[in-house]
């Protein structure tokens, strides 16, 4: 279930989603979907230098437990260095994980991961061409796994990796613009399922 589909304020709370540091605004886009609006200088991160730790970027969430898969097709409008749409997965402050489709420091757009344990771990991953991608965040105990496509049915994997945590985590999407002005972001679909994927490498 797209968990965007006709979209109105009261909708969100009646599907349990939350925010977490509201964006400047929200509109529905016609059918599924919603445009956020980023605002300035917002981002997760626990910098491994310790100079630049953010925990400050819009975070519509929903409270999950057990094994699942979460998958959201984004659209963002790539204004500065670092903005992104991502999938995160947050037990708390210090631990936490997103899959990221970001205009990286290297001129590209890419699929990015990032996996925090008191300390963010920031991998580039691979660069794409296509202004819109899927992201897939999945859980089996305490190994995850994360995958993005061009289509939603084939996937590649960025990342897997083991992070403990207690059974209910935070799980939904990040609009982010870690050094601009803000941005927009569509996010034209969002569902978790409640399953267990057959294999983590390949994500189903």
């Amino acid at each position: 279930m797209n968990l965007l589909e006709n979209l109105t304020p009261d909708a969100l709370s009646a599907r349990g989603l939350n925010w977490e540091n509201p964006p400047l605004s929200w509109q529905a886009l016609p059918g599924a979907g919603m445009r956020v609006n980023v605002p300035a200088r917002v981002d997760y991160f626990r910098d491994p230098a310790g100079v630049h730790n953010k925990d400050n970027a819009p975070f519509l969430w929903m409270p999950v437990s057990g094994d699942f898969v979460a998958q959201a097709h984004v659209r963002p409008i790539f204004t500065t260095t670092w903005d992104a749409a991502a999938l995160m997965a947050r037990f708390d402050a210090a631990h936490w994980a997103k899959l990221c489709f970001e205009k990286t420091d290297l001129g590209t757009i890419a699929a990015v991961s990032v996996v925090t344990n008191d300390i963010s771990d920031d991998a580039n991953g691979a660069n794409q061409a296509s202004p819109e991608l899927w992201l897939q965040v999945l859980r089996m105990g305490t190994v995850f796994g994360m995958h993005y496509s061009l289509d939603g049915a084939k996937w590649q994997m960025v990342r897997v990796f083991q992070l403990p945590g207690p059974a209910e985590l935070r799980l939904g999407v990040v609009a982010q613009s870690p050094a601009g002005p803000g941005t927009t972001i569509d996010f034209l679909s969002f569902s978790i399922e409640a399953r267990t994927v057959k294999d983590l490498r390949s994500g189903v």
